[in-house]
């Protein structure tokens, strides 16, 4: 490209007190006069000694903003003929307005923006629930009973004895101790068959089911889904292109021979077995050998989210489908979440032997391994005997609470819902006549500071069920009965 002879610069205004190095305000007026278009390709610039001169500035200043321009490739130098514009800036380069620098940029949909069909796939639904923080929330634990001196503790002690080898990489598997200690824990409580070798710490449920997705499944694979099932395990299949083939979902949990007339081809199955969300049913005894003899027998794999496994009124809680198979066809996923706090974001996943190297690559190519800082304080957290304390109290105060919703709800609605999935976890769900519409309740609940979650979006199929699932982990008692009655003006 020809160069521009030279030609007056508009006005820079420098501000010697404003705390900014000089060369870097210069650096950026000049930055912003080119994409804006104030000065064109190959345009040449005044020399560094008479600009310094106009500036009434030293000449490092002006000589480190060039050099750093020309490091960007904003500008160029020729022999003899000084700094210029680079000439492959491109004319008519689009430029903010001076009203609109600093902020996002408003973009119009067009054809050239288009996006990878499986990312309106994942696209979430309008989620009104999640704007208030009030009664019925679910997936919050009791933050109000969580130990957090207890905690706060923990991580002290580790990021002030923490050497360098807890600031570089970590094991794609996870923090070997905590790996033990959770072995230890799954192999009493949960009737897991495990061993640390076979654990992979991951953050969060969701994350370990992506990790699942990706090791287990290609585009256009099958997965079998519950029906109605958890949204983020659609999710989760869509990142790979995966069909999901809705199998329904009755008293005794996860239809398994109507499953196989479905999709007999499935290469996954996902299932929630102990606590199913969202209808909070137990698969029977039955279906569960039913469901492990068809995947040994056609070679298919079974993911089981074990959610909130720990809480169960009533009884002990439901001993594991991967703890019965004897042909290691389940990867068993458990979250902390639910326990501790969701921003904790530390999971696990127990691996089939033979499944952990594939695993530990796909976990390396998404995100390498898990901050080690809040492994090592959950390690202590377990060892110390601070979990099974915590786990116990939260288990008789989840109890009160779902016997205060259960209460409020005969009592302010008496007859007008129909409670199910009561005996576990941290929520129920409460199925609404067919003339209500969930998604329109839960939108004028948020309008009252209520937070319901309707039951219909978590069908995929034509035929549904409106209902409300009612989250109590993290409410007491005085707005738990508030909650309802501000529901039953919203009725």
């Amino acid at each position: 490209m020809k160069r521009v002879a030279d030609s007056l610069l508009p006005p820079i205004a420098l501000d010697a007190a404003g705390g900014i190095p000089i060369y870097r305000q210069l650096s950026d007026w000049l930055r912003r006069a080119i994409v804006d278009g104030q000065l064109r390709p190959g345009q040449r610039l005044p020399s560094t000694r008479a600009l310094a001169g106009e500036l009434a500035v030293s000449r490092l200043p002006v000589l480190s903003a060039y050099e750093q321009l020309q490091a960007e490739g904003y500008l160029e130098t020729f022999t003899g003929s000084g700094t210029c514009v680079a000439a492959a800036i491109p004319l008519g380069m689009a430029a903010p307005s001076p009203r609109a620098r600093g902020k996002a940029a408003v973009v119009a949909p067009s054809p050239d923006r288009r996006l990878a069909a499986r990312a309106a796939a994942m696209a979430p639904t309008e989620q009104t629930w999640l704007e208030s923080q009030g009664a019925f929330r679910i997936g919050l634990p009791a933050l109000d009973a969580f130990p957090l001196d207890t905690w706060a503790r923990l991580l002290s002690r580790h990021a002030h004895r923490a050497g360098t080898d807890a600031l570089v990489y970590g094991d794609a598997l996870g923090y070997l101790p905590l790996r033990e200690a959770i072995a230890d824990y799954l192999r009493t409580v949960r009737a897991v068959r495990a061993d640390a070798a076979q654990i992979m710490i991951t953050g969060g449920a969701q994350h370990g089911l992506q990790i699942c997705v990706h090791a287990l499944l290609d585009p256009g694979d099958s997965a079998w889904m519950e029906e109605p099932g958890y949204p983020g395990a659609y999710q989760a299949l869509a990142t790979v292109g995966a069909r999901t083939v809705q199998v329904p979902v009755d008293d005794d949990g996860l239809d398994v021979a109507e499953g196989i007339r479905r999709g007999a081809d499935a290469r996954l199955v996902y299932t929630t077995p102990s606590h199913q969300f969202p209808l909070g049913v137990t698969m029977s005894a039955a279906r569960r050998m039913q469901l492990l003899q068809w995947a040994a027998r056609e070679g298919r794999w079974i993911v089981e989210d074990d959610y909130d496994g720990e809480y169960r009124f009533g009884g002990k809680p439901v001993a594991s489908l991967q703890g019965l198979d004897t042909d290691a066809r389940v990867i068993y996923a458990g979250t902390f979440s639910k326990v501790m706090f969701p921003a904790l974001r530390l999971g696990y996943l127990v691996l089939p032997n033979d499944l952990v190297p594939a695993f530990r690559a796909v976990r390396d190519a998404l995100d390498t391994c898990s901050a080690t800082l809040p492994q090592r304080a959950m390690t202590d957290f377990i060892r110390e005997g601070h979990f099974a304390r915590h786990i116990r109290r939260t288990r008789v105060l989840y109890a009160i609470r779902r016997a205060a919703l259960l209460e409020s709800i005969e009592h302010h609605l008496p007859g007008r819902l129909q409670v199910i999935g009561a005996e576990a976890g941290m929520q129920l769900t409460a199925l609404l006549p067919d003339e209500v519409d969930d998604v329109a309740l839960s939108r004028r609940a948020a309008g009252v500071g209520v937070s319901i979650r309707p039951l219909s979006p978590c069908y995929r199929g034509p035929q549904r069920r409106n209902g409300m699932i009612l989250g109590y982990g993290a409410v007491d008692g005085p707005t738990i009965d508030e909650g309802i009655r501000r529901l039953k003006r919203c009725l």
